[in-house]
């Protein structure tokens, strides 16, 4: 059959990137804890489309991710978007695959399990001749107390959760676990999906003595990635769901080392 979209084009124009988007496909993980874990995942994959050729094979990408069986790590990540160019004649590559990531926590007091959810990114690019770039991204909300009402009030203080985003370039493996640990201890107490009322007193006296503005979160967050050899690069943001305020407050930063 006539390949309509290897035909030459004669207006001149490169495209930069060219796909498909909003697939939702089951992937297979690589999880710290149980070696494995399945989930969904919404995934866009594009190559750059030279200037000569009308258009791509958009079967193809569907076709690579049959290819590796839907297992996805950071660790295959620049073979994946490598074949993506392979079976596209393409010199670029790129992917992104959101999904949400769960993981087993203990209640502070009681011990009792139950699973949590964060939201993870992993965009990749692969170009020829240069150097293949990944950045992971990890959502996750936390409890932060604010010092300033704590100050000034005669009890209490208002609490809310805060959405932390953060991304980050790694020279080596660095578990999603070990990513949602730095975020928690940053903040004013992590959140747990199941507590009983032991753990709600802990949790609710451990924050109010760990008082964390937006930018408190940001800076603790900040060091310790400071501190971090594998952390190549990161972007931090920290947004409070403010619950006295009708706005949100937020801080935000970016860093190469």
């Amino acid at each position: 059959m006539r390949d309509v979209q290897k035909e030459k084009d004669s207006r001149n124009i490169q495209i930069d990137r060219v796909g498909v988007k909003g697939v939702s496909y089951p992937v297979i993980l690589l999880d710290k804890d149980n070696k494995i874990q399945n989930t969904i995942a919404n995934i866009s994959m594009s190559v750059m489309l030279p200037r000569e050729f009308r258009g791509t094979h958009m079967s193809r990408f569907i076709e690579t991710l049959e290819e590796f069986g839907g297992r996805v790590s950071p660790a295959n990540l620049d073979v994946f978007t490598k074949r993506l160019c392979e079976k596209l004649n393409s010199s670029e590559g790129h992917v992104k695959f959101e999904f949400p990531y769960y993981f087993r926590k203990k209640a502070p007091v009681s011990g009792i399990e139950s699973f949590s959810k964060c939201d993870v990114e992993l965009e990749a690019v692969h170009q020829d001749n240069k150097n293949f770039d990944l950045i992971i991204g990890i959502n996750l909300n936390v409890q932060t107390l604010c010092p300033c009402s704590k100050e000034i009030s005669e009890f209490g203080a208002h609490n809310q959760r805060a959405l932390v985003s953060l991304k980050v370039r790694c020279s080596g493996l660095v578990w999603f676990e070990e990513l949602i640990a730095v975020i928690e201890s940053s903040a004013s107490a992590p959140l747990f999906t199941l507590l009983k009322r032991e753990d709600e007193k802990y949790i609710t006296e451990h924050a109010y003595q760990n008082p964390r503005f937006v930018e408190d979160v940001l800076r603790e967050l900040a060091l310790s990635l400071d501190n971090e050899k594998r952390i190549l690069w990161y972007k931090i943001n920290v947004t409070s769901l403010e619950s006295i305020h009708n706005h949100d407050a937020f801080a935000e930063i970016e860093r190469s080392k």
